[in-house]
């Protein structure tokens, strides 16, 4: 085998090799299989800075929600949304999250130059790799979409809403969706709080 052949043979090894490692690095976001335990700095409701990890949260159930960027104009109306209801969702066991690919600074100057006091933490998804491992990260403009995620305390996905960048979703529905997964019951389209459900 002449030298050429030789380096042509090693190199498709290693070639072979980054594919496998890649494939085994990408775990596809299943709902009902366990969420990414995803880890990113984030800006406190206090204002400090804090990396947060998905499985600190593990005993409550999560909403995680992300947004394109900071200073827009849809994303404002969704985060206060999710503000005002923050309270109701605590009472039902819950911790709100946000991300977006902005950093934590840009986030903390967002919040004191026009958004206002966030209730929750916001991640600073910079290197994408939350962004990415739940399924929003638009490669090409670096941003997310609009997914909402419930995730069980158990830390597996129950719920997986994605909007396209124009249109902002409805809180309501999120905390309608969470209600009804802790039913632990079957329940019928446009089910809410005090109605019957299908049972087991």
């Amino acid at each position: 085998m002449t030298k050429e052949a030789v380096l042509e043979k090693k190199s498709k090894v290693v070639v072979k090799q980054a594919v496998a490692e890649t494939k085994e690095e990408f775990v596809e976001l299943k709902v009902g299989k366990s969420a990414p335990d995803v880890k990113a700095q984030a800006l406190m409701p206090d204002g400090s800075f804090k990396e947060v990890k998905l499985s600190d949260f593990r005993g409550k159930w999560v909403v995680l929600f992300f947004y394109p960027l900071d200073f827009t104009f849809v994303c404002p109306t969704e985060i206060r949304g999710f503000n005002g209801k923050y309270e109701e969702f605590k009472k039902l066991g819950a911790e709100v999250l946000t991300a977006s690919t902005d950093s934590v600074f840009s986030h903390k100057a967002w919040v004191e130059h026009g958004l206002g006091k966030v209730k929750f933490p916001m991640l600073g998804d910079t290197n994408h790799e939350v962004s990415r491992a739940f399924g929003v990260l638009v490669e090409e403009k670096g941003i997310a979409l609009r997914g909402t995620f419930i995730v069980d305390p158990q830390g597996v996905v129950k719920s997986a809403v994605i909007n396209d960048l124009p249109v902002g979703r409805s809180v309501d529905e999120t905390v309608r969706t969470l209600q009804a997964f802790q039913t632990g019951e079957l329940t019928p389209c446009e089910w809410n709080p005090g109605q019957k459900t299908l049972g087991k």
